[in-house]
């Protein structure tokens, strides 16, 4: 939570002061009026009004705040939106010179996400799904391993012959073996530890832990 002290000639222009200092609209802060102004007599002996505003910061505004000292690291200045999407929040970056933020095959993304969701909710009880996205780099990412997942099934049902794809985050496994459920005579299942565990696609096999 952010808190600022402001004051004015009235109350109400002294909420307007802390709302345009702390960036948020009025449904989003809670407010006391610590001293209510006068106006004196004949404009002597004036007193201003004095509100403190609280702000009550929302998972998105928890998560950008997070943000913003990497992304200052990293040389970036992103625009972003955020939506609420299949039971999570989206956060969606744009601008220029955004591959730091993705890194090699989504790592640094990957790695980025997983910091922001221990750092909004490690103080909370009701916990908030982020997603971080790059310029729709995800759903883009999700089908070209959808569309690898095919080829490789074709493969393996051809030759038959295991094909073992190269180490993947959970998230990525688990669209390959989405993709795969109900393609004909193929069967996949993952080995290996973490960070290293790999898909292995097979026309015989039993599906094994994710």
């Amino acid at each position: 939570m952010k808190t600022v002290e402001m004051s004015a000639k009235t109350v109400d222009a002294a909420i307007e002061l802390a709302l345009a200092e702390l960036n948020a609209g009025l449904d989003q802060v809670e407010y006391e009026i610590l001293e209510n102004g006068s106006k004196g007599i004949l404009g002597l002996g004036a007193k201003d009004a004095r509100v403190r505003v609280t702000f009550n910061e929302g998972p998105e505004q928890r998560a950008i705040e997070f943000l913003q000292p990497i992304f200052k690291k990293l040389n970036v200045n992103p625009e972003y939106i955020a939506i609420e999407r299949e039971g999570a929040l989206w956060i969606s970056f744009s601008g220029q010179n955004l591959g730091a933020i993705i890194g090699r095959r989504g790592e640094t993304l990957d790695a980025l996400q997983y910091l922001t969701n221990l750092a909004v909710n490690r103080q909370y009880d009701d916990k908030t799904r982020i997603i971080l996205d790059v310029e729709g780099y995800r759903q883009t990412r999700e089908d070209t391993l959808a569309g690898l997942a095919r080829k490789m099934a074709d493969k393996a049902r051809k030759s038959g012959r295991d094909v073992v794809l190269e180490p993947m985050s959970p998230h990525e496994r688990r669209i390959i073996h989405m993709t795969l459920q109900e393609e004909r005579g193929i069967r996949t299942y993952s080995q290996g530890e973490e960070p290293y565990r790999k898909v292995v696609i097979t026309k015989k096999g039993v599906n094994r832990d994710n």
